[in-house]
Order: structure tokens, then sequence, then C-alpha cells
């Protein structure tokens, strides 16, 4: 059995979803308090045993490499000032074994995917969204390369989701449950609403056998007019098995607004140096909009009595004496 050390991190997306903020910079970039997200997968990788990883990058996303890269400057005015904790964070970013390759055309996922086949070679290898963010004591891509050395097979990780949510998600329809470990019928993407086969959503996190690969070349278009990774693992489902994994973990969704600020609170609140300071600030904020609420709704109901006492006096049909 082939070890997995290699990883695959897609990041070609233009991030509509975050407009007009990712005009210029990638939505990868996008902070989390003081860490851009994709560093955020990048450490999950890391701390799986992944050894090698290639972002799939595209047009405007240099800030991605430069982030991994060494700044000298920098780093000697960190020293200069006597700044060591923050060239520590600095440093560690920088001291890790990235490649990076493009993605030439917006084909979508499947195709980023088939854009790193060449550094991957035949082997089993890793691949996480960043879309989402697992907070686990055992990092979620671990977990996924754990049942793969069980099992020498595909795996895809998946997480529970709101049955109305399904059709936001490439969803499973499993045949058997051991322990989280699904057998599965059928891998499919975006499903109509009200037709999910199940509430068990793919979330992010695949340990892949290289014969995806050929099934990604061969694949057509499918959601939304691009090429689907889900379609071709249904594809290679048919042809040896495919197992999903219901991993451990509060999984966040960083891949559109609400979700981005919900995550960029809890990671504020679990801050050791001002967790407490943003929690009295939260509650301020609170009280604050509730008593504004309350003015609100205050004036509102004066103003509707003022303006029905108006209509009164004011509604006096023709010809009445006063």
């Amino acid at each position: 059995m082939k070890k997995i050390k290699k990883a695959i991190i897609p990041a070609a997306g233009m991030g509509t979803r975050f407009l007009p903020a990712t005009k210029a910079m990638p939505k990868e970039m996008l902070p989390i308090i003081d860490r851009p997200t994709i560093e955020y997968i990048v450490e999950e990788a890391i701390l799986s045993g992944i050894e090698d990883i290639i972002i799939v990058t595209g047009k405007g996303k240099r800030a991605i490499e430069d982030h991994f890269d060494r700044n000298f400057e920098l780093e000697q005015n960190l020293k200069d000032k006597g700044k060591f904790d923050l060239l520590e964070k600095v440093n560690k970013s920088s001291n890790i074994n990235i490649h990076y390759i493009r993605q030439k055309e917006p084909k979508g996922l499947g195709h980023a995917i088939w854009c790193a086949r060449k550094f991957i070679g035949n082997e089993p290898f890793a691949v996480l969204l960043g879309d989402d963010i697992v907070q686990a004591d055992i990092p979620c891509t671990k977990q996924l390369m754990d049942q793969y050395e069980l099992t020498n097979s595909s795996i895809i990780g998946v997480q529970q989701v709101a049955y109305e949510d399904t059709n936001r998600y490439g969803i499973i329809d499993p045949i058997k449950n051991e322990d989280g470990m699904y057998r599965v019928r059928k891998f499919v993407e975006k499903p109509e609403q009200g037709t999910a086969p199940s509430d068990l959503a793919i979330m992010g996190r695949y340990v892949l056998m290289p014969e995806i690969f050929d099934l990604l070349e061969k694949q057509e278009v499918g959601a939304c007019g691009e090429i689907q990774l889900t379609d071709a693992i249904q594809k290679l489902n048919e042809i040896q098995s495919v197992y999903a994994y219901n991993f451990k973990g509060k999984r966040y969704d960083i891949g559109e607004q609400l979700g981005f600020i919900r995550t960029t609170i809890e990671f504020a609140l679990r801050n050791n140096e001002h967790g407490p300071d943003i929690l009295k600030m939260l509650e301020k904020i609170i009280l604050d909009n509730r008593e504004l609420k309350q003015k609100t709704a205050t004036t509102i109901a004066r103003t509707a009595k003022k303006d029905t006492i108006v209509v009164t006096e004011y509604n006096v049909p023709v010809g009445t004496k006063d």
C-alpha cells in the first residue's frame, strides 16, 4: 500500500461571493483574525503528515505565493525591532514545501484537480478545499488517511447538513454504515431541492486514488456548466470501492459571507489575548442594537398613532358641520 504524501489545494476560484473585496485579493487571502484562510488549510495538511503540497491557482492569485515565500526585508525589520513573536509567525508560513500550478481556464473543481496530475503521478493523494475549515482533535485529513490505510480505497469526508440545504452540496446515497464509514451506492452533485438521497454532504476533504485523473480527463461538464469532481468520483465508485467517512470535528463554512463572519467571531472569542474583550464588545453591541430596535419600534408606534389621529381629524365628509 502506498503512503499518502501529497495533497492538492485548489485555489483558482474567482471568489464572486465576496466581491468587491476579491476583485484584487484572492478569497483565500481573506483573513480570519490575523491569518489568511488558506493558511488554516495548509496547516491541516502538514499536521496530517503531508510532505508536499501543490496549490492550484488562477489569474490574480500571486498573493498566495508571496504569502508562503520568504520576505527577508520584513524579517530583518522584525529582528531589528525585537518583535520575535511576530517573526516566528511570519517564518512559520514560509518554511513549507509548497508547489504551484495554474488552472488556465475556469472549468470547475474537477478540472483544477486534473491540472495537478503530473505532480501527483501514480500515487494516492489528499484534496483539501479552502471553503471549509475543520477544527478537530485529530486533523480531518489525517482521519481520512487513517481510514484509507484500513481500506486501501478512496475516502470522501462527509457530515450531516440540514435537508433543505442538500442542494448546495455533493450528497452521498449510503448503503451501509459501520462506525461512521459508509459504503456508497451513488454520489450526487447538488441534487435538486427535495431529491437528495440523504443528508450526508461532501465537506471538502478527500483521499483519492490516482485512477481519478483518467476519469477527470474524459469527464463531461455537469452542474453549473463545470467539470465536477463528484461526477468523476461516482464513475470511480463504479469500478472500485469509494467510501465516505463521517469525520469528527466542527466544520466552519467560510465559502459564503455569513459563514465567514460566524467563523471569524468564534475564532476571535477563542483567542487567548482578545477573547474576553471581544465577548464584552459583542454583548455591548447586542445591547445597543436591542435598545435601538426598542426605540425604533416605539417611534413607529407613536408615528402610527399620530397618523391615525390626523386621519380621524381631517377625514370629514364634505358638507358636515364642525
